[in-house]
């Protein structure tokens, strides 16, 4: 592929635009400057340098950001900045967006991604990918609590009741919650409905994917898709 189409498919700006940063000396491939922005390049593996920074090729981008509290998962935000903000601006004009939503005060994992069948994977209900979350709540949590998160809790917005995958008490006012389904405030709404309020909220994993070591609050990381899913299946495993 051409290092102008190569730049602009990776969110760098007009084709113009990165035909100039190119004629300019401002892009470098394996630590050679490149001027000729038709040099074509094979894109297995490539990594190349746009005004020093190094950043590799990808086809479609997935990338784990550590969301912190005060930010909205919106392009358009009402009442607090885009999580957007915190992405540099070729991942956000090349178009990626979250996969589902996290609250204005819930941090933790979020994903975004330009890949939209990897969008519908991931937010189907069908596809039952498990997202775990830390729950600190206001009362303490007991185990008849605990089995009705399990057992399944019927929401004022539809009569069938949702369940836990797995709920487990992490201390007198903490537990570990697991769902597969991404309902709108659905964890508050679920304590809510057994009888407890959730004072904090962070999401510790999304499918096999978990916060790197030492990415902190407001940092993004590539991902890989094959990670999210905890077999070696891949992102589509065989119907059953």
């Amino acid at each position: 592929m051409r290092l102008a189409q190569i730049l602009f498919s990776q969110g760098f700006g007009s084709r113009r635009l990165c035909a100039g940063l190119i004629a300019d000396g401002r892009v470098a491939v394996a630590g050679q400057v490149v001027h000729d922005p038709g040099a074509e390049f094979d894109t297995d593996g490539l990594v190349f340098e746009v005004e020093g920074r190094a950043w590799p090729f990808h086809a479609k981008a997935l990338v784990l950001l550590h969301k912190p509290a005060g930010f909205e998962c919106s392009q358009k935000p009402r009442h607090h900045p885009s999580v957007m903000s915190l992405l540099p601006p070729p991942l956000r004009d090349r178009g990626v967006q979250p996969v589902g939503r996290l609250d204005e005060d819930t941090t933790g994992v979020l994903l975004l991604t330009d890949d939209g069948a990897l969008i519908h994977r991931l937010t189907s209900p069908r596809h039952h990918v498990p997202k775990v979350y830390e729950v600190t709540l206001r009362h303490p949590v007991d185990e008849p609590q605990l089995q009705r998160l399990r057992a399944g809790v019927v929401l004022d917005d539809s009569p069938e009741p949702v369940r836990a995958l797995a709920a487990l008490a992490t201390g007198d006012h903490a537990l570990r919650l697991t769902l597969s389904e991404g309902k709108y405030h659905q964890v508050k709404r679920m304590l809510a409905a057994v009888g407890n309020r959730v004072d904090a909220l962070h999401r510790s994993a999304f499918g096999a994917l978990t916060l790197p070591l030492g990415l902190a609050e407001g940092q993004w990381t590539w991902a890989d898709p094959a990670q999210l899913w905890p077999t070696t299946e891949g992102p589509d495993p065989p119907p059953r």
